[in-house]
């Protein structure tokens, strides 16, 4: 399902891990959800602690649904080699909320202005393409009431459309409940009546963002 809303935007579902080799500099990315500058600092922390050994621990982070908040540092690198260079990787993935930190081992050989950010950029690439990612939706949950005759051709008309419901109750009626994209939820609603000649209920229970599988 694409993400034709502007009030969507692309999250992590799991995070991911990358390495590039350069000259014998070992370049480690890693790619972490994070929701608030704490976190994010917290995750630079922690990487520096568990990479006590490395050389330089570069980062970058975009913080907020409609990225308020970003940061990068060099940590010690020539500056605008790598901080800058990744937080444009991580801009141009469309992710949110989301932190990476890329270490890097020293191998002995200077790379240059060029070989830094080509280094740094492509251990980050590596780490997001490991990365597992969704999309955030504005969508309406919608309580379905229909009678038994009609479950049936429902159940397949909503696997047609990829709608998988939260629930399913029988008890002397079918109650459903389901969250559709927002901007689908009129559209929707007309088929649903056309579908059952007008025996189902329909109400729209909350406006809610959620987590959509990308396709």
């Amino acid at each position: 399902m694409q993400s034709g809303s502007s009030n969507s935007y692309r999250v992590l579902l799991s995070g991911g891990e990358g390495e590039y080799i350069e000259k014998k500099s070992r370049f480690i990315g890693i790619v972490r959800k994070c929701e608030t500058e704490e976190e994010a600092t917290a995750f630079v922390d922690e990487m520096k602690k568990k990479y006590w050994d490395a050389r330089h621990h570069c980062s970058a982070f975009i913080i907020g649904s409609k990225g308020e908040l970003t940061r990068c540092s060099d940590d010690g690198e020539p500056s605008g080699t790598a901080g800058r260079p990744m937080l444009e990787v991580l801009t141009g993935s469309g992710i949110k909320n989301v932190a990476a930190v890329v270490i890097r081992y020293f191998g002995g050989v200077l790379l240059g202005t060029g070989g830094l950010v080509r280094a740094y950029t492509q251990a980050l690439k590596e780490a997001l393409d490991n990365c597992q990612v969704g999309v955030m939706r504005y969508g309406v949950k919608l309580e379905l009431t229909t009678d038994y005759n009609g479950i049936g051709k429902l159940q397949y008309f909503l696997a047609g459309k990829g709608i998988v419901p939260l629930s399913t109750d029988f008890t002397d009626k079918v109650v459903m409940a389901l969250i559709v994209p927002a901007e689908e939820t009129e559209q929707l609603q007309k088929e649903l009546v056309e579908l059952t000649n007008g025996k189902i209920g329909i109400e729209k229970i909350e406006e809610l963002f959620y987590v959509a599988q990308e396709t």
